[in-house]
């Protein structure tokens, strides 16, 4: 066993803390969203109710994190970044996201290092998602 009690190679999903911390970012993260208004922008591209959009985000990371690959299993073929290939996303709209999900990640984990490496993962695939037009459009 490594520090904390977690065994040495244990997945980011166990380092993290599994379902209840990865359920505790998304909240965190969709509470930040809807509640602040410099998120405004990324806010309006969601549906007022988000509670389908948690479901499937804390899902995604959990898998993305190695943990239970419920997410790809319920979307056969389906990536993050073709899930989202058919909104325009802009530049600032992904900075957006990437803020509200870094201050989410830190709010709710106990490993800076983890936090760290986990947000700037996360911020490479939402700025890569940022362009004008939707994919296809």
């Amino acid at each position: 066993m490594a520090d904390g009690g977690i065994e040495a190679g244990a997945t980011p999903y166990e380092r993290i803390g599994g379902a209840p911390v990865v359920r505790a970012i998304v909240d965190r993260f969709y509470d930040l969203m809807d509640a602040e208004p410099r998120f405004a922008e990324l806010r309006a591209l969601h549906a007022d109710d988000l509670a389908p959009m948690r479901r499937s985000l804390a899902g995604f990371l959990t898998a993305w994190l190695g943990g239970p690959r419920d997410w790809f299993a319920d979307n056969p073929g389906k990536c993050v970044m073709s899930v989202h290939g058919g909104i325009a996303i802009g530049a600032g709209t992904a900075r957006q996201w990437t803020d509200a999900m870094r201050l989410a990640i830190v709010d709710r984990t106990s490993d800076p290092d983890l936090a760290a490496r986990m947000a700037d993962a996360l911020e490479g695939m939402a700025l890569a998602m940022a362009r004008v037009e939707p994919v296809g459009g």
